[in-house]
């Protein structure tokens, strides 16, 4: 007994590490981080004073509104809200909508792992129940918060489509307080213990960078509308993109000349050719529509909140635990049936090595989604281009099967609406999964080939091709004959033609080898699956491709949203259209002429009249006469309203499928 009891003792002392010890006062905090952070005010009484000046600057707003500017005969001098974002407006600064989304959105990244979704609401989401009940009370609160923050930042994106003198001045002071009031928060209590200690404060700095602009655009505006005298009120009708698209369009280019001075020159031109057509260049003469731009911008956003929350989740533990690892891990691991070394103090440092190694897996395949990620969102933005200018000019893209009209639905309506929030989505979910599998295969390449070549053991790679070496090398053989059979022995040329040559052969050849082409078969099936689930991962953030085949790309949900938001942009902000009817409104009115008929002579003489303002001043030094102007004209009006979209559904059903080089199927 005594023997059994001195066993009982040692065992005791050797496996003493596996009995969880109380955790103190101290051991429960995080490292470096006070959570007894008080700040002076508490976050409830910030919410309820930026909420409160919000609604009275949307009630302000509402007043500069009238009804009457939509409805002459209908609510004469009664107010009506302003619109935050005119995503159809092809003049429209781009900077504020997209600060604005990117603030509301870092505030959504903020809100997951918040305990107070609604801070004025604390005490109703603290329910006096256990832990459980409180984390699902917060639920329908979380809920609350996504329609509250978006109701909360609406007048600030409000104040800016206003366009008068009161609107900036509120504009001024809504980001003045939302940023004064982040900053005064992130100034008090930096760290926090949820996640990472520095996780909020790095999570905010987009959230900084919006606000910092916005409090500094609208005082600037503020200072221009009273120094020029303006700002009684936005424009009608706004057409300088539309008129500098046209220009672009109908005015012949000026060769380049200089491009075949030197062999090096065209070599910079051809590489700089080839540049444009995988990563996007900002072309003269078109620009991108505002929800293009937005989603483009939400995109690195969200890449960027993606992989901070990776990045703060998973390597400080793992730095943690690295540098907590004693010589106690060699009896976890003799438990397993792992026996690195006799030596403790080299398991150690083996484990510590390992553990390394998986950290800069870790990171490397974080970098190596971020970077596919920007690389493949420059790509799409071109596709996105390209697409709208072939819509522009009215050809049909290979867009999958044909849309059967080019006119808005509601189903076309619904997916425009979505476009930027799917994009968004798509983008955080497809950085999810290509780290994953990044992740796992850098891992499975890093131990089985570098880690055992590096310590000469655990070498399960090498000792696996050793065993069966003999089955690629006869993969690898059939392979190579049929290759140089088919180049040399089955296939003849002559006279420049090559032509089938040894059926007989071919078919010996062919059957003799069925049982080992079998085996090749079920190699390239298993390299098709790892191929096609490689690219769907990378291409898993992007709506502007199909991840299935073309006839069933309408089956895919990204895909089906991204042609009807074409079909809205290209129907509803076509900047041609736009320019022709600006300069309608604009142009005098016409003299009939006798020989044609009223709404022919009413078409071209607007036409021309519209066509004139386009031209440039130095057009009739470059020797074009009056009738090549007007040709040109007329040619440009006819073409235009040919290919547009709005007409095309009023014309004869042989035009609707006309294609980009103009000819008829």
């Amino acid at each position: 007994m005594a023997s059994l009891a001195t066993e009982n003792g040692n065992q005791s002392d050797d496996y003493s590490w596996y009995i969880e010890e109380p955790l103190g006062p101290e051991d429960g905090q995080t490292d470096g981080v006070n959570p007894s952070c008080q700040p002076s005010a508490p976050p409830a009484l910030h919410h309820v004073c930026l909420a409160s000046l919000s609604l009275l600057a949307l009630l302000l707003l509402a007043l500069l509104v009238r009804r009457r500017r939509l409805w002459p005969r209908c609510g004469h001098r009664r107010p009506g809200l302003p619109s935050p974002v005119d995503f159809l407006a092809g003049d429209q600064s781009w900077t504020v909508p997209t600060a604005i989304f990117v603030v509301l959105f870092s505030n959504l990244c903020l809100l997951l792992p918040d305990e107070d979704p609604l801070p004025f609401l604390s005490t109703l989401t603290k329910a006096p129940s256990s832990d459980g009940e409180t984390e699902t009370s917060r639920g329908p609160w979380k809920l609350l918060a996504l329609l509250y923050y978006p109701a909360l930042y609406y007048p600030v994106a409000a104040c800016a489509t206003a366009g008068h003198r009161t609107a900036y001045l509120l504009g001024t002071v809504l980001s003045w307080a939302h940023f004064g009031v982040q900053v005064w928060q992130r100034a008090e209590c930096p760290q926090d213990p949820q996640i990472y200690k520095y996780y909020s404060l790095l999570a905010s700095l987009p959230l900084f960078l919006g606000l910092g602009f916005l409090s500094l655009w609208y005082p600037v505006q503020l200072v221009q509308s009273i120094r020029y005298q303006t700002g009684g009120g936005s424009q009608g009708l706004q057409t300088s993109y539309s008129e500098n698209y046209l220009r672009t369009l109908l005015c012949p280019k000026k060769p380049d000349c200089s491009s075949h001075s030197t062999s090096k020159h065209s070599l910079l031109s051809r590489a700089w050719a080839c540049s444009q057509h995988s990563i996007y260049t900002p072309q003269p003469g078109f620009r991108l529509p505002l929800k293009l731009v937005i989603s483009a911008t939400l995109t690195g956003a969200a890449t960027y909140q993606v992989a901070l929350l990776l990045m703060v989740s998973v390597v400080p533990t793992m730095q943690k635990v690295r540098a907590g690892i004693t010589t106690d891990v060699s009896y976890l691991l003799a438990g397993f049936g792992i026996v690195l070394s006799e030596d403790r103090q080299e398991v150690v440092k083996l484990v510590k090595h390992h553990l390394w190694a998986v950290e800069a897996c870790y990171i490397s395949a974080l970098v190596l989604s971020c970077s596919l990620t920007f690389l493949l969102l420059l790509r799409s933005l071109g596709t996105h281009r390209a697409n709208l200018q072939a819509l522009h000019r009215g050809a049909s893209l290979d867009l999958g099967p044909p849309l059967e009209s080019t006119l808005p639905s509601r189903q076309a309506i619904v997916c425009w609406m979505s476009f930027s929030a799917y994009q968004t989505a798509f983008s955080c979910l497809g950085l999810l999964v290509q780290q994953v599998i990044f992740f796992l295969g850098t891992t499975a390449l890093a131990f089985l080939v570098f880690v055992p070549l590096l310590h000469g053991r655990n070498l399960l790679l090498l000792r696996c091709l050793e065993s069966t070496w003999p089955f690629w090398l006869m993969l690898a053989l059939v392979v190579l004959l049929k290759n140089v059979a088919a180049n040399w022995v089955f296939l003849d040329t002559h006279h420049g033609c090559p032509e089938l040559t040894n059926r007989r052969m071919l078919s010996i050849a062919t059957f003799l080898l069925f049982p080992i082409n079998m085996l090749v078969g079920a190699v390239v099936a298993i390299w098709r699956v790892l191929l096609s689930s490689l690219y769907n991962t990378v291409h898993l953030g992007q709506m502007d491709l199909s991840l299935l085949p073309q006839r069933a790309a309408s089956l895919d949900p990204g895909y089906h949203t991204y042609r009807n938001f074409l079909r809205i942009e290209a129907s509803q902000s076509h900047p041609a259209v736009i320019a022709f009817c600006a300069l309608l409104l604009h142009a005098p009115s016409p003299q009939p002429q006798p020989l044609l008929a009223p709404q022919d002579s009413l078409g071209l003489a607007a036409a021309e009249e519209g066509m004139q303002l386009l031209q440039t001043k130095d057009l009739m030094a470059k020797g074009a006469g009056p009738k090549g102007s007007q040709s040109r004209a007329r040619w440009g009006l006819a073409y235009t309203l040919l290919h547009n979209p709005n007409l095309q559904a009023f014309r004869k059903a042989a035009l609707t499928g006309a294609k980009a080089n103009g000819t008829q199927p």
